[in-house]
């Protein structure tokens, strides 16, 4: 079974150039509502900075009209795991708000996500944000050249199974990113490794661990997007879109160094401009 069979898009390197512009207006944009970000103002003030910043780059929000879906940001607090819908709930202090944004170049999809705490935050949650944050690094730094898409898989899980009493969610993956912004194929965060496609140079993932403090069941509000945990446990959330380049480098489109430090610092070539 080919690459086309299976749906996988390979990326030439003019087109991997778009995903990185698009990837930086990404990087850009979190940068720039993680500076916003604080107790007082709501998710949907937010969201509208975002969408200004995102178009005033030459860009086009990913997730705005994206299946009907309302915001160009997805931010969720505590115990919203995913896909929280921007609108007029007003942050407050000790909050825990993951922001995903994504951003079309041309036609080129870029997608990264962060979690921020609003002033201060129990240990426990600044540990489960530490540990998402790092699971995804190390996601990303086990992919290689012809490896396999669950080697990223079992490199998350290991990481989070060693660091504490924290949960992975199942139910929602990393995927494919390219000319749209879900593709195949799938990237678990957990499994064995050797499965899957094979990683090779113009194969865009996005790596996007979700983990939470208590039970990894979820369920969906009413609002049909807005992912929560089932107990109300509360939930972090990091995310990077990344390929691999020909010489074997790793380069991930939506760091503005491109991952550079984090790359170096766990020993893997860095492989951007």
């Amino acid at each position: 079974m080919g690459w086309r069979d299976r749906g996988v898009q390979i990326k030439t390197p003019e087109q991997v150039a778009l995903m990185r512009r698009a990837g930086l207006v990404v990087g850009r944009t979190l940068e720039m509502v993680c500076d916003l970000a604080r107790p007082g103002l709501t998710t949907g003030e937010l969201d509208a900075a975002a969408e200004k910043h995102i178009r005033q780059l030459g860009a086009t929000p990913s997730f705005l009209g994206y299946h009907g879906f309302t915001g160009s940001l997805c931010l969720s607090v505590n115990d919203e795991v995913v896909h929280g819908m921007p609108g007029r709930r007003v942050l407050a202090e000790g909050d825990l708000v993951s922001i995903d944004c994504g951003a079309i170049v041309e036609g080129w999809h870029g997608d990264a996500a962060t979690t921020v705490a609003l002033g201060e935050v129990p240990d426990e949650v600044v540990a489960l944000n530490r540990v998402t944050e790092e699971a995804m690094w190390r996601g990303i730094a086990a992919a290689g050249l012809g490896g396999r898409v669950t080697d990223i898989s079992h490199a998350v899980e290991n990481h989070v199974r060693a660091s504490g009493d924290f949960e992975i969610v199942e139910d929602y993956t990393g995927h494919g990113i390219g000319s749209e912004m879900h593709q195949p194929p799938d990237v678990p965060n957990l499994g064995k490794p050797g499965r899957g496609p094979r990683l090779v140079p113009g194969l865009a993932l996005a790596v996007e661990p979700m983990v939470t403090l208590g039970s990894a069941d979820v369920d969906v509000l009413d609002d049909d997007w807005t992912v929560v945990t089932r107990d109300g446990s509360w939930a972090a959330h990091h995310e990077h879109t990344f390929t691999l380049t020909p010489d074997g480098g790793t380069w991930v489109l939506t760091a503005l160094d491109g991952g550079r430090s984090m790359l170096e610092s766990l020993g893997v070539t860095y492989g951007g401009d």
